[in-house]
Parts: structure tokens; C-alpha cells; sequence
């Protein structure tokens, strides 16, 4: 009798001859999550790869891509005017005009779009009155790094770059408080997002390897035509006694595609 490939693996994973040789792949899931009442769509494969086995525990080598092209396609703009649009009377107003997302490996870069504008009050006559102090228009370029901190959490370090601005703008944001304002503000969206994203990747593994896998490093790269992804690389640390029952959630998934 002539076993199909993946059931062929699962004889394998029970048989010492084939203990150091069982790599299977995990079926595409799709899930969401809301990014202000927009519902954001992310699909997460990958693989699992036994890399160790005996003393009562199997090591598996974990590989999970995600693909955020959704996030890039409908929600950057509208993440970023929720973090960072304001208009205060006297003081900071802050349109962000659009913002795209792209891959630039393995990092991803960051677009944005925005009029500035510093407003002041003053006194005159008795009367309170606002004065233009500076604005325009600027471009800026921010390069965005993750990394894995702690117990597999995703963490992002944006980097700007390239500014394009008007007048004296330029300078407030490459030096002044205005650039610190954007650098937070955009770590604290994105790694929002991704936190939403990355608690729906758990959907990707089979229930019983969920507890036991751990995420070491975190890149971004091109999935091809400019989307973007993220690719998650970990570990799973199992008992030997749950082996079956994670293979065979692997084959459940993987015949009822």
C-alpha cells in the first residue's frame, strides 16, 4: 500500500529512523483584526521543521509568513491620522496627508505625507488672537526594523531618513521635538497593529503546538510586486507525547483545504 506524502511523514515522526527527518508545512490561515472599525486581513503559512528529538521533548524549527499587504492597501493613512492628526488652537496642527508602506529588506519603509502647521496666541487690545508661526508641507521617509524582545514579542525601531520639507520644517524634523513626536508615534501605531496581528498568527499554528512555540527573530521582506510580509522565525519545544496529536492536527488542516 502506498502511503500519500504527509501521511508518510507522520509514520515518520513515530519511527526512530526518522526522527533527525520530518519537515511539514502549515496550511494558509486567514484572519483579522480592527484598525479603527477597518477590518485588516492577514494570511500566515508556514513550516515546522524537527530539529531535535529524544529526552522526552521534540524541538521543531518554527517558519511563519504573514502577508500585511491589507494593512499597506487600506489602513497606513488612517492608522497614522488617528495617532498623529491634531489642531490645536495655540500650538501643533498636524494633517497627515497619506502614508504608504513598502518592503525594503529586511526592513519595510514608511512614507508619509503631512502639513505642519505652529499657531501661538497672543494678546492684542484686550482681545486673544492667533498668529501663524511657521508651516507646510513635508515628506518623510522613515525606515522601520523589528525585532523579537522577551517572550516573543515584536518590537519596531524607526529609523527617519530622507526629508523632503518646506522652509525651516525640515529642521524640526530632523531635530526638534516635532521629529521625536513622529518617531513615537509611529513605533506606537505600528507595533499596535502588530501586536493585533500577531495575537491572530497564533490561528496559524495547530492548537496543540500554540503554547509550546516561542518567535527568536522577525524580518520583513517583499512577497513579491512590492507586498510586504513578515516572516517569524521560532521554535517549538514539545513533549514527546503530543507529537501525534500536533501532526495529525497538521493533516486534518491540510485534507480539509
Amino acid at each position: 500500500m502506498r502511503h500519500p506524502p504527509l501521511i508518510y511523514a507522520l509514520l515518520l515522526a513515530v519511527s526512530p529512523a526518522g526522527a533527525q527527518d520530518l519537515t511539514l508545512a502549515i496550511p494558509p490561515v486567514r484572519s483579522s483584526f480592527q484598525i479603527d472599525n477597518q477590518p485588516v486581513a492577514i494570511t500566515a503559512s508556514g513550516s515546522i521543521s524537527r530539529v531535535s528529538h529524544g529526552g522526552g521533548e521534540e524541538v521543531f524549527r518554527l517558519r511563519l509568513t504573514a502577508d500585511l499587504t491589507d494593512l499597506q492597501a487600506t489602513s497606513m493613512t488612517a492608522l497614522l491620522r488617528a495617532q498623529l492628526d491634531r489642531s490645536d488652537r495655540c500650538g501643533d496642527r498636524i494633517a497627515i496627508q497619506d502614508a504608504t508602506l513598502v518592503p525594503a529588506d529586511p526592513a519595510s519603509l514608511l512614507t508619509v505625507r503631512l502639513h505642519y502647521e505652529r499657531w501661538a496666541c497672543v494678546k492684542a487690545l484686550g482681545k486673544q488672537m492667533t498668529k501663524r508661526l511657521a508651516g507646510g508641507d513635508a515628506q518623510v521617509k522613515v525606515k522601520i526594523t523589528p525585532s523579537v524582545e522577551g517572550n516573543s514579542t515584536v518590537k519596531l525601531e524607526p529609523e527617519v531618513g530622507e526629508i523632503e520639507a518646506d522652509g525651516s520644517l525640515g529642521e524640526m524634523l530632523r531635530s526638534g521635538s516635532l521629529g521625536e513626536t513622529l518617531r513615537q508615534k509611529i513605533r506606537t501605531s505600528l507595533e499596535s497593529a502588530l501586536e493585533k496581528g500577531a495575537a491572530n498568527l497564533t490561528a496559524a499554528l495547530p492548537p496543540a503546538a500554540q503554547s509550546y512555540a516561542a518567535i527568536r527573530s522577525a524580518e520583513f521582506t517583499d512577497a513579491g510586486a512590492g507586498r510586504l510580509a513578515v516572516l517569524l522565525v521560532g521554535e517549538i519545544r514539545i513533549p514527546t507525547g503530543q507529537v501525534e496529536l500536533l501532526l495529525g492536527q497538521i493533516k486534518q488542516r491540510a485534507a480539509s483545504r
